[in-house]
């Protein structure tokens, strides 16, 4: 079996997006208002949805869902900037040197995936050095919750 850390470079990405403080379930409501969005004013989407976590470690994550607190920002890749709100906008998410991992199976049963990211970071004297960004490779309407896929992406140093 491959090492399911690598480290990457990604580059800027422009994508139409939101932001909203609450619980991390808004991710499943903000993601369809921005494709639904993009759909009604013309604006090619070319990638999966990305969530976008700005609390960085388990602790602070799992108080800002509790507390309905979380920093929520959902984007989708964009080929070109559209119409824009005052919710949702065009912008670019920055070009990072990043670890990749990805996780298979229920949302729910995320936090072990990222359990042993924090264990790799640690072990590898690696830090995070900015948000991190889940790509949400399948639909859960259209696969098993056994068969859904995200990228994981942590921005390091």
């Amino acid at each position: 079996m491959s090492e399911p850390f690598l480290i990457v470079n990604i580059e800027p990405k422009l994508v139409l997006g939101t932001r909203k403080i609450g619980p991390y379930k808004l991710i499943g409501e903000l993601i369809p208002q921005v494709c639904q969005y993009a759909a009604q004013n013309g604006i090619q989407m070319i990638g999966p949805p990305i969530y976008i976590c700005h609390e960085t470690n388990v602790e602070d994550a799992t108080k800002a869902d509790k507390e309905g607190t979380a920093d929520v920002e959902v984007a989708i890749p964009i080929l070109k900037r559209g119409k824009e709100t005052k919710e949702i906008t065009c912008y670019k998410l920055p070009a990072a040197k990043m670890v990749k991992t990805v996780h298979k199976g229920p949302y729910r049963e995320e936090g072990t995936t990222y359990e042993r990211l924090f264990v790799w970071l640690e072990k590898n004297k690696k830090t995070i050095t900015g948000p991190i960004r889940e790509i949400y490779l399948n639909d859960p309407h259209e696969v098993s919750e056994e068969e859904l896929l995200i990228e994981i992406y942590a921005p390091i140093d």
